[in-house]
């Protein structure tokens, strides 16, 4: 059952949403998305869509992200492989999260997926356990995140065909890490994850 009900959607805060994809993969950047509309003014049919992005198969996600640029204000932000490697990447998602609800030039108040808020961000933060489940924008933000970054890993995987990015979208599958053993790393693998392919 998906979580949001459009017969209550006044009930949900008008905000920015704001989530990563990314974070515990092997390689690619960590994307964030922060997303940004009034619930009540969303179309219904697209308010009940939205849940968490690991919970819709891909062309669901690949069906609602246009619906959702379309319907709020929308802002991406990257993490890189370089910056990740450099500052950790808990460090280096909160400065894209940060960077993501910056671009949408907003004074609004701020809901974050997780523990943690970005620092530094001039505006009202909240983090929840769980958002993409409890507050529509934070859902938003993890399908256009999802959808951006797999496209990139999907391009990827065209210039470096062994590692099967296509379908494991940089994550640590077993034909991913078998890869990463008889063909070595790529510019594009995080080295500060090195161990985990152990």
């Amino acid at each position: 059952m998906r979580p949001f009900d459009a017969r209550h959607a006044a009930r949900y805060p008008v905000l920015i949403g704001c989530d990563e994809v990314g974070r515990g993969a092997l390689c690619g950047p960590v994307i964030v998305a922060a997303v940004h509309f009034d619930p009540a003014a969303l179309p219904a049919d697209l308010l009940e869509a939205l849940d968490d992005s690991k919970r819709l198969d891909a062309a669901t996600r690949e069906r609602l992200a246009p619906q959702i640029v379309a319907a709020g204000r929308v802002a991406l932000a990257g993490a890189s492989r370089d910056l990740i490697d450099r500052i950790n990447v808990r460090a280096a998602t909160l400065d894209a999260m940060r960077r993501a609800v910056g671009r949408l030039g907003l004074a609004a108040e701020v809901a974050v997926d997780g523990r943690d808020v970005p620092p530094g961000l001039p505006l009202p933060c909240r983090a929840f356990v769980g958002g993409d489940r409890l507050v529509p924008q934070i859902a938003a933000a993890s399908i256009v995140a999802k959808v951006a970054r797999d496209r990139l890993m999907r391009a990827l995987a065209r210039r470096h065909p062994a590692y099967a990015w296509e379908r494991n979208v940089g994550y640590g599958t077993a034909a991913h890490r078998a890869a990463m053993t008889a063909r070595g790393l790529t510019r594009h693998h995080r080295l500060s994850f090195k161990s985990r392919t152990a």
